[in-house]
């Protein structure tokens, strides 16, 4: 195991928002069952403690923008600070959300679709957001979760307002048919709620196929090297991993809202921590993030190891955890062979000393003796 691979991939953004997340999922699920009897605005701290960091971050980035002008000739930093205005203005539209969420909850003196205006606001803006960052070749996974929900966010304000009343799985009814032959037809009815988020996981687990039978080929395929192999190993579990529990969290969910189980939320919901503990894992393993959070201008772990010099001998440390404990096998290694050493070599002028490095000394060609030209 490498730390310092562990540290050059690390994606501090989605660490930080799966253990909000999580830890948000864990409050929820707690006061729901009644455990604690917390007002819904200290449930959602973790929620309230995500948003905060990015207006602060957003906030110092732009300041660190507006006063070094030159920093905009970098690469690609211009494309690098509008993603993180386009990722700060959805921020602040699901904040509206859930605030109003909680006011809702608190008083309960206005209609669910009042408090989903923000969220309605936010799938055409992730739309357009999601064609710009196609077009910069950028990752907006918030962005296209927000703009593929926006069907399944109206049934959910409909349902909750009690504009229609379907309920949120499949059913089934009998109706009688006067011009059929047969007198009574099974009718499989959809009027389900979460008919679109059934489509957005039906799609997911497609993907897990995808992974599997790829890992499956590239194991019994001799021309990949073992590295390709482990990677695609890695990412099926991890896609299995995410997609099997949260399907399982919201199949769970639903007959709780229908009825059709008496388990606690907490029982529903370990499913969902689950899945969120995999995401923060496979954060350490996820290069990218936008440098212009907080005006660092560099990836966080380097950030961190600068600010925090002690830091830089953990991150240099790898094991191997292969190696034998036999002595006797140990002692059959090669040892490996010293550098050379070189001789100092002095100016004749100022007298300073000049060391070559190790690292560069080439072994000179043997002379070629020629008797006869061509």
């Amino acid at each position: 195991m490498n730390l310092r691979g562990l540290f050059q991939d690390f994606n501090p953004s989605k660490f930080l928002i799966y253990s909000c997340l999580l830890l948000f999922s864990v409050l929820l699920s707690l006061r729901l069952d009644g455990v604690i009897q917390w007002s819904y605005w200290a449930v959602f701290t973790p929620i309230w403690l995500w948003k905060l960091l990015v207006i602060i971050g957003a906030s110092v980035g732009t300041g660190v923008w507006a006063h070094n002008p030159q920093y905009r000739a970098e690469g690609e930093t211009c494309v690098e600070f509008k993603a993180m205005l386009i990722a700060v203005g959805l921020h602040v539209l699901l904040l509206m959300f859930e605030v109003l969420v909680c006011d809702r909850v608190a008083r309960g003196n206005y209609f669910w679709l009042l408090v989903f205006m923000p969220l309605f606001f936010v799938s055409p803006v992730s739309v357009a957001a999601c064609v710009w960052g196609f077009r910069h070749d950028r990752s907006l996974e918030l962005e296209v979760l927000c703009s593929v929900n926006i069907l399944q966010f109206i049934f959910i304000a409909l349902r909750l307002d009690r504009i229609i009343n379907w309920p949120w799985l499949v059913t089934r009814e009998s109706e009688v048919l006067p011009f059929t032959v047969l007198d009574r037809t099974c009718v499989c009815v959809l009027q389900v709620v979460c008919v679109p988020l059934w489509i957005l996981m039906s799609f997911l687990c497609l993907v897990v196929l995808y992974y599997i039978i790829w890992s499956v080929l590239f194991l019994r395929s001799i021309d990949i090297i073992a590295e390709q192999r482990r990677t695609h190993i890695t990412m099926a579990i991890s896609w299995m991993t995410i997609v099997v529990p949260l399907l399982t969290f919201e199949i769970l969910l639903v007959h709780k809202l229908d009825g059709h189980n008496s388990l606690s939320y907490v029982c529903v919901f370990v499913p969902l921590w689950l899945s969120l503990l995999t995401l923060m894992a496979t954060t350490f393993g996820q290069k990218g993030g936008n440098h212009w959070w907080f005006g660092i201008r560099k990836d966080f772990c380097h950030f961190l190891l600068e600010l925090l010099p002690f830091l830089r001998e953990y991150g240099n440390v790898s094991y191997d955890l292969q190696r034998s404990d036999d002595p006797e096998a140990a002692e059959d290694l090669p040892v490996p062979e010293p550098p050379p050493k070189i001789a100092p070599m002095f100016h004749k002028k100022t007298g300073v000393v000049i060391t070559q490095s190790p690292g560069k000394y080439f072994v000179p060609p043997p002379k070629l003796c020629i008797d006869m030209p061509d």
